[in-house]
């Protein structure tokens, strides 16, 4: 069964990504641009020494606040 949020929330990314022809780049610019007029921080664009771990299997997750 498909989830009703998650299909949303494809689609809604599938048309932001189609008005920049895919290009990754180009989304995270406008993210980027986004996040300067609405104040929230929407992309974080590097991960500090602390921020990652090792979990249980030796690989690096991200650390929960």
């Amino acid at each position: 069964m498909k989830d009703p949020i998650v299909e949303e929330i494809r689609y809604f990314r599938d048309e932001h990504a189609k008005k920049f022809n895919y290009d990754l780049d180009a989304i995270c610019e406008d993210f980027k641009q986004h996040q300067q007029h609405c104040g929230h921080l929407l992309v974080r664009l590097k991960l500090g020494k602390n921020d990652l771990k090792n979990d249980a299997n030796g690989d690096y997750t991200k650390e929960r606040d």
